[in-house]
């Protein structure tokens, strides 16, 4: 069995599909509070940091947990974005100066430490393109990998049933297999209702103008619309029965196709691929939160088994 050491652990979507997958998850890093009690709980024979990646040395995770196979993270894509209005306009600027985009080097130097026998970083694609790619191929090479590949995958072609597009940065090239996703019912097939007592499927409160308002969406409407760095998104969308949700995020909200509500936790859940035993903890803006940023667990588990036969 081999171990895995997850960065940026968040409420643990990416380490649920290495476990799922077969590997031992020994040690995850992460600053917030409420998603570190989630992953402590779902992971509950991992050491779990409630530290900044910024501040962790390769000794103490080595003191934790000794020998790492796979270190995985997703470092946070606000300044790499194009829906953050906020991103800075010098791409470099994105990761040499954004504080945020600096935990993205943070990666870097503890991959370097540690040696892994391989590494997946996880991050918007626009985190690769123009000068940064050149920048990460730099960054990387300086600690050791003078060879990495900047994996483009569609989580909806590994079984989950929402459109996201990410970068799995790695030293390995990475094609796992693909499978077929389940539509928004099929995802959304055999919930007790809102309010039972199952775990993070709770109603989610409205003013009573955005209920009336939510009232008169048609599927695929969107109640308002934001401006992003290079574009307008849609929040607040009804939702489609039979294809797939639009890209999940930790600040968006989906309506219910039918009934006049917005989604819960778990039903977001759901469209993330997670099984229902993973429970999420804090806020329930918290819980959304964990649930948009994480990596959809099915997608993870199929870059596992990938991972996991080129171990073998």
């Amino acid at each position: 069995m081999y171990n895995v050491v997850d960065l940026f652990a968040g409420g643990g979507g990416f380490s649920r599909g290495f476990a799922d997958a077969g590997f031992r998850v020994v040690l995850g890093v992460e600053i917030d509070a409420n998603a570190a009690r989630t992953y402590s709980y779902n992971f509950p024979r991992a050491v779990v940091l409630e530290e900044d990646v910024a501040s962790i040395s390769y000794r103490e995770v080595e003191r934790h947990v000794g020998k790492v196979d796979v270190v995985i993270g997703g470092s946070p894509c606000e300044p790499f974005t194009a829906t953050n209005p906020r991103r800075m306009e010098n791409p470099l600027d994105r990761l040499y100066t954004d504080p945020l985009g600096q935990l993205t080097l943070h990666f870097i130097r503890l991959v370097g430490e540690l040696q892994p026998r391989i590494f997946v970083l996880e991050n918007v694609p626009g985190i690769a393109q123009g000068p940064l790619r050149e920048a990460l191929e730099r960054e990387f090479k300086r600690v050791g990998f003078d060879e990495i590949y900047f994996n483009i995958l569609l989580a909806e072609n590994h079984g989950v049933p929402s459109h996201r597009k990410r970068v799995f940065i790695s030293n390995v090239k990475i094609t796992p297999r693909r499978s077929k996703p389940p539509t928004v019912r099929q995802a959304l097939a055999g919930l007790p209702p809102v309010d039972s007592g199952f775990p993070n499927h709770e109603t989610v409160t409205l003013s009573s103008s955005k209920a009336e308002r939510i009232a008169a969406l048609r599927p695929g409407d969107a109640l308002m619309k934001f401006k992003g760095a290079s574009g307008i998104y849609g929040n607040f969308v009804r939702l489609k029965w039979d294809e797939l949700a639009p890209t999940v995020m930790g600040s968006r909200r989906f309506v219910h196709p039918e009934e006049n509500r917005l989604l819960t936790v778990r039903e977001q859940a759901r469209l993330m691929g997670f099984p229902d035993h993973h429970v999420f903890f804090g806020p329930k803006d918290s819980q959304f939160n964990q649930v948009g940023e994480a990596v959809p667990p099915p997608l993870a588990r199929a870059i596992a088994e990938y991972i996991k036969d080129i171990l073998r």
